[in-house]
């Protein structure tokens, strides 16, 4: 079976990962923090998972993660749109746009590491915080 080729920039996230475990290391707190900003940038967000969320983790075979973190997303605007319904008064416009803003953010930030362990270790389970124990 041949070896699938990545780009530059999956070589170099993948190998950031391999050197300094997952995000909630303290490895790779320190490591990040010596690292520049656009290094920082390259491992912690993915750009296109920003702006295309569902449809990029589809492309890279990550859509079981996918799924269930557009039912979060969804999760979350229904419940704003319940708390609209109930209190009467709508939330102002820079509430909308935050959250919009932070859930895309969630996309982009689980991407890469999501991405590698699928990857490098076979972990395509249903958990987005998969191997990222959270304490």
């Amino acid at each position: 079976m041949e070896q699938k080729q990545y780009s530059n920039k999956w070589q170099k996230r993948f190998d950031f990962y391999d050197k300094h475990g997952a995000p909630n290391t303290p490895e790779f707190k320190t490591a990040l923090k010596t690292a520049s900003f656009g290094q920082r940038l390259l491992i912690n967000m993915n750009f296109f998972a920003f702006f295309f969320g569902l449809i990029y983790f589809l492309i890279l075979g990550l859509w079981k993660k996918g799924l269930v973190l557009l039912g979060v997303s969804l999760g979350i605007a229904i419940l704003v749109t319940i708390i609209d319904g109930l209190t009467g008064w709508s939330f102002p416009d820079g509430v909308y746009n935050g959250l919009s803003v932070g859930i895309s953010a969630m996309w982009a930030m689980l991407a890469n590491y999501n991405y590698y362990l699928k990857e490098t270790k076979g972990l395509d389970g249903w958990n987005p915080l998969e191997g990222m124990r959270m304490v």
